[in-house]
């Protein structure tokens, strides 16, 4: 028996951001392509490119950087405010996770 919580950050009480978000930005820049990140991740192309302008616009700060071109520098990756925005809800997620996990514990009486 185990706690699961869903938790997502709302930017202008529209746009939301989770974990599934955050593991698309992640293939992102691991990949260096959007492309390639939709087709591991099992999304379109055209949804995750609009949900990714629509948060960059709610967010307030570019979250990638794009290089078109075709070249070795080209593709897209996280900019230096998109990884710190992801750094930091990588460490709020686990904070919320270990408190969940602490509450789930102590209510049910686990060890």
């Amino acid at each position: 028996m185990k706690a699961k919580l869903k938790v997502w950050v709302v930017f202008k009480d529209t746009v939301k951001f989770g974990d599934g978000r955050a593991q698309l930005l992640e293939l992102v820049d691991q990949l260096g392509s959007l492309n390639r990140a939709v087709k591991q991740f099992g999304m379109s192309y055209r949804n995750a490119w609009g949900y990714l302008r629509e948060l960059e616009r709610a967010a307030g700060f570019k979250i990638l950087d794009r290089q078109p071109g075709g070249g070795p520098r080209s593709g897209m990756r996280l900019t230096r405010r998109g990884r710190e925005f992801l750094v930091q809800y990588r460490r709020f997620r686990h904070d919320v996770d270990s408190g969940v996990a602490r509450q789930f514990r102590r209510a049910f009486k686990l060890r």
